[in-house]
């Protein structure tokens, strides 16, 4: 009985510690604080959205005398301005995050997610 109770315990235990783990990645922030967000339709390193998309998911807009840490680089957008990249894939804000601490853009479409460390 104890046997078969601590091995059901220590399931439960294990079972209780995953959500835990799966939530302690780190959500990557801006400078200014702010959520940012990667595209799934941008494809080699590439930013596709632009017009209408770029309204509502502005470029993490970067100056070229700016550095950032491990990860980060810049790619020229069409219009020659540079966006930041994380890990390769193009940065950007959603117009509707208000505050810092605001991700409303995760998931939108099933294309767009908040960066995570």
């Amino acid at each position: 009985m104890i046997k078969a109770l601590t091995i059901r315990l220590s399931l439960v235990l294990v079972g209780a510690a995953l959500p835990l783990a799966a939530s302690a990645a780190t959500m990557v922030t801006a400078r200014n604080g702010m959520t940012l967000y990667v595209f799934d339709k941008d494809a080699g390193g590439k930013p596709s959205c632009y017009g209408g998309c770029a309204a509502k998911w502005p470029p993490y807009a970067a100056k070229a005398s700016e550095k950032m840490g491990e990860g980060w680089a810049t790619v020229k957008r069409t219009d020659g301005a540079l966006q930041w990249t994380y890990d390769g894939k193009p940065v950007y804000f959603y117009a509707s995050d208000k505050k810092k601490g605001d991700k409303t853009g995760d998931g939108v479409g099933g294309v767009w997610h908040i960066i995570s460390e």
